[in-house]
């Protein structure tokens, strides 16, 4: 048994050295660094950072590199690291009424006070390859933007103000914590944004789509898509007031959604609410969908059996690491348990086929 672990371990380490070289790659091609992921391949670093539910963009790009491009793989680096790190205290929610914008569109309003800002999009590009790309030399440079965006006002605020549109709702009771508590069901909205949040962007996406295609009530506008910056403050007790200690990018959306009305509410427009790490359009998108699915209850509708109105189906299999986690424990040696598996199909056989010849008898 012995030499069966030793010869066990030569062989990780053989399949580890291995993988460094296949990480690697081609030395006479010039070797990625950390800068160049982060800036160069920033969406992957943004979903990295969002389903890895940790603000970092180098660390996220480092795990990228390490990971070799497997998004998943770079998430549940970043998810283990981590876990590794204390927590000195919690930030002031963010104002998001207060974010810089680089994009900001409405599908519900043609003119809003701040006007639409297209940003950096791919929604008007043809999915041609550049071949450009692929030639060295000097990127081509972008026109000068506005150093410092002014704020401007939520879209769905218009509606609010003729109460065409339920309020938000609030609730000020602080969720737990997801990153150290496992999920329970019934989960209130806010442990299910949270969920959501960081969940699979493909999950996620999958669901949403599914809604629109009938398997839930849900037909939506995107009231309004932002992507921008907020600055991050906190409590300092020793100061008595909060100070802002960074700023952060976040993506998101609001959608209004159709709504007959129910016995305690009267006919109008609902919410569907998403907000994610980074530019992340169509997680952020992806998420408010599901979560006016799943908001059927409180807003006393039928529940049609959609995948998507199932709490508990989309919570529980919307991370990434605990479904890839638990897929690919199958890889593992099971041994042991095919091989009673076998003498059993094995066993059923014989009495299978001694019956037929008592039977043919």
């Amino acid at each position: 048994m012995y030499v069966a672990v030793k010869g066990g371990e030569r062989a990780i380490e053989n399949a580890h050295a291995w993988l460094a070289e296949e990480r690697r790659g081609d030395t006479d091609v010039a070797e990625l660094d950390i800068q160049q992921i982060r800036e160069q391949l920033s969406l992957a670093v943004n979903r990295v950072m969002a389903e890895g539910s940790l603000h970092d963009p180098d660390l996220a790009a480092l795990a990228i590199k390490q990971a070799r491009g497997d998004l998943i793989e770079a998430i549940f680096l970043i998810r283990a690291y981590r876990t590794t790190l204390p927590r000195f205290g919690t930030t002031k929610p963010v104002e998001t009424a207060e974010m810089a914008c680089d994009r900001r569109i409405s599908a519900t309003f043609k003119d809003v006070p701040g006007g639409q800002v297209l940003g950096p999009t791919f929604d008007y590009t043809h999915r041609l390859l550049d071949f450009k790309l692929a030639a060295e030399g000097e990127p081509v440079t972008a026109e000068q933007r506005d150093a410092d965006p002014a704020p401007v006002p939520h879209v769905t605020e218009f509606l609010n103000r003729e109460s065409l549109i339920e309020e938000a709702p609030r609730d000020d009771t602080p969720p737990p914590d997801l990153t150290r508590e496992p999920l329970e069901l019934p989960a209130a909205r806010a442990l299910r944004l949270q969920a959501l949040s960081r969940a699979d962007e493909g999950f996620t996406l999958s669901m949403a789509y599914s809604t629109q295609r009938g398997y839930a009530r849900n037909h939506a506008f995107v009231g309004e898509l932002r992507v921008g910056t907020v600055p991050v403050e906190m409590e300092i007790p020793e100061l008595g007031f909060a100070v802002e200690i960074g700023e952060i990018t976040l993506t998101e959306c609001e959608t209004v959604n159709q709504f007959k009305g129910s016995r305690t509410e009267p006919p109008q427009f609902t919410r569907g609410y998403g907000l994610v790490f980074g530019h992340s359009e169509r997680k952020a998108i992806s998420m408010a969908l599901v979560d006016r699915a799943l908001r059927w209850e409180e807003l006393g509708e039928d529940n049609s059996g959609a995948p998507a109105q199932d709490a508990e189906f989309v919570l529980y299999h919307a991370d990434n690491i605990q479904a890839s986690g638990f897929l690919e424990h199958i890889k593992l040696p099971h041994y042991v348990d095919f091989q009673s598996e076998l003498e059993l199909v094995r066993k059923m056989r014989r009495e299978a086929n001694a019956q037929t010849r008592e039977a043919a008898e």
